[in-house]
């Protein structure tokens, strides 16, 4: 069994055991290419978006309760928010095709695409093989904020959501209101299925609210309290029928710990919101994507 690292090595993880090359700062020094120019990326139709936004109807509210989750419902064509109600908390956020839950967030690409933090404009993408817009930011309260002195923002889609499994393996404890564990019973409650059939179809997340980052030296994932405030929201639009799940994370603001009943907890809403007739005339849903699907074969 290979040997952990020592407390002298913690700061840099394992130090290196192979000599630099004669050419290591040359090879450092060559730039880097984004590796999915997003230029020829379809734009959102942003103007349209705003425009119907100025009319919108309440049409329904979900409660999240501290260290909870609750699934919502969002028709093709509707807005909703997830908004912070009493007090500094973040959520982790599921999606899927109402009609294919198969069809579900992919944060990863989602991360390729926009970048590790999301807002305004940016879209939620959709998993293979449909691999399209289930959703586009267009409001973010939270804006505002930009990038801190440590490298952290707001709205990740770095971190994959709390779970009792890492938290088994860290602390040898059971903790069965980590946010994985929330949307796993959320789901479960929502289209009947058992514990067992609901929990593969929970993903990777969005971490709404959250302010995370890379540490400097071991490019570790950080997290530091929320900036978030009661009142403030991140509003989306459904470019499909969207069966939603959101969990109040034990860990509140994140500043201090989560997978625990430490911190302190508050409770989060999403609200529906139904924009006025005619408001989205000339929009049109995204297609699957247009692969063949033949992978060479």
């Amino acid at each position: 069994m290979a040997a952990g690292p020592t407390d002298e090595s913690i700061a840099m993880k394992y130090p290196p055991q192979n000599s630099e090359p004669t050419d290591a700062e040359t090879r450092r020094e060559i730039a880097p290419v984004v590796c999915y120019p997003v230029t020829t990326l379809p734009e959102p139709d942003m103007a349209l978006y705003r425009a119907a936004r100025q009319n919108l109807t309440l049409i329904d509210t979900i409660i999240m309760p501290p260290r909870a989750a609750k699934c919502f419902r969002v028709p093709a064509g509707h807005f909703f928010r997830i908004v912070s109600v009493d007090g500094p908390q973040v959520g982790d956020l599921n999606l899927w095709n109402a009609h294919d839950l198969n069809e579900r967030f992919y944060s990863g690409k989602t991360r390729a695409l926009h970048g590790t933090h999301v807002s305004t404009g940016d879209r939620m993408w959709s998993s293979f093989p449909a691999m399209r817009p289930m959703a586009t930011i267009t409001h973010d309260t939270l804006d505002w904020y930009g990038w801190d002195a440590d490298g952290g923002s707001v709205h990740d889609v770095i971190g994959t959501r709390c779970d009792p499994y890492t938290n088994d393996v860290l602390n040898g404890s059971d903790y069965h209101y980590c946010c994985h564990s929330n949307l796993t019973r959320a789901l479960a409650e929502e289209t009947g299925m058992s514990l067992q059939e609901a929990e593969p179809l929970v993903h990777d997340v969005c971490n709404v609210f959250m302010c995370t980052g890379f540490t400097q030296d071991t490019k570790q994932y950080f997290m530091k309290a929320s900036p978030v405030r009661p009142g403030d929201y991140l509003e989306f639009f459904a470019e499909i029928d969207l069966l939603g799940a959101c969990s109040a994370c034990p860990g509140g603001d994140c500043s201090t710990t989560h997978s625990s009943d430490t911190a302190a907890c508050y409770p989060l809403a999403v609200e529906v919101w139904k924009p006025a007739e005619g408001a989205l005339a000339h929009w049109q849903g995204p297609a699957v994507n247009g692969y063949s699907g033949g992978h060479g074969a």
